[in-house]
């Protein structure tokens, strides 16, 4: 008898272990598809963002010729190892914690639900995104630091080890985690991307007769870029900034001097620097990687939430 119970019991642990292990796993294959599609579009945005000289930039179009005249190819994709080992490590993390928020929520909190509700979706969001904070902090810095870098003779980073080596070298471990509560506040705004998420895939599935990678490909680049950067664009302008000045400290406090000082000199506009190749690039490097995300986790044998 007791042989009978445990021959029906193991087996959905088992499923739920391996669950949660595939969740870190199809992260990793997220994180390669984000990088190679967004990193140009992002090396303009964090260049827009950050630049001091009104005269510098006039615009996107402007940033990519000026790049590509003075850099080439390469100046699209200066900082790229950092997020691509960076964007393997925190997609992993992030998406891998997501899937077991959200399956410890459907388990504990919302048993009786057939599907874990919104409320259930948001809170798994957000507490992925702080969870991957930690991650990405350094991670990030790292990244700002050599986009920023316009001319390679008078760099002072030669690679994202450099960097790591001579912060950690002047400041310790908390020169890498300057930007900690800015990424932490600007995840916060996860709230909106995996809300949207969820209300854009349930509209698919029953309005529309499109395909579950269809679904998650459009799920995924409208819930980035309408979810959640239009509403965290000027945390990440902040953000940037606390990174690639040494003015600030990264504490809350130089946070707020930071959104000070970007008022000061350009007012609501300075929020939104870079906002275009923002949204150019979060559509289709986010529904890329949702994408797939949930193909792996799909084709994987996972339990859903």
């Amino acid at each position: 008898m007791s042989l009978n119970n445990d021959s029906t019991t193991s087996p959905p642990q088992i499923n739920e272990n391996y669950s949660r292990i595939m969740g870190f796993v199809s992260g990793v294959f997220s994180g390669v598809a984000k990088n190679t599609v967004g990193h140009p579009f992002d090396t303009i945005k964090v260049r827009l963002q950050t630049s001091q000289s009104t005269n510098r930039f006039s615009g996107p179009l402007d940033c990519v010729y000026k790049t590509f005249k003075t850099q080439g190819i390469r100046g699209f994709y200066l900082g790229f190892t950092p997020p691509l080992i960076g964007w393997i490590v925190m997609d992993s993390v992030l998406l891998g914690s997501l899937n077991n928020y959200r399956l410890m929520l459907k388990k504990y909190v919302y048993p009786n639900d057939i599907k874990l509700p919104l409320k259930g979706a948001v809170i798994a969001g957000v507490l992925s995104g702080w969870t991957v904070s930690f991650i990405a902090a350094p991670i990030e810095l790292a990244k700002a630091k050599l986009q920023v870098q316009y001319d390679a003779k008078t760099a002072k980073y030669k690679g994202p080890i450099d960097v790591v080596k001579k912060i950690y070298s002047a400041k310790g471990i908390l020169g890498l985690y300057k930007g900690l509560i800015s990424t932490l506040i600007f995840r916060t705004h996860f709230i909106f991307w995996w809300g949207s998420y969820e209300l854009f895939t349930d509209f698919f599935t029953k309005n529309t007769n499109m395909s579950a990678p269809a679904i998650n490909f459009w799920s995924g680049g409208l819930s980035a870029s309408l979810g959640f950067w239009t509403t965290a664009y000027p945390s990440d302008v902040v953000k940037q900034v606390v990174l690639t000045n040494d003015k600030y400290d990264g504490t809350f406090k130089s946070w707020k001097q930071a959104v000070a000082d970007i008022y000061k000199l350009k007012g609501y506009k300075g929020f939104f620097k870079g906002f275009v190749p923002s949204i150019l690039r979060s559509f289709p490097a986010n529904a890329a990687a949702l994408a797939v995300f949930e193909f792996v986790l799909r084709t994987s044998g996972a339990k859903a939430y």
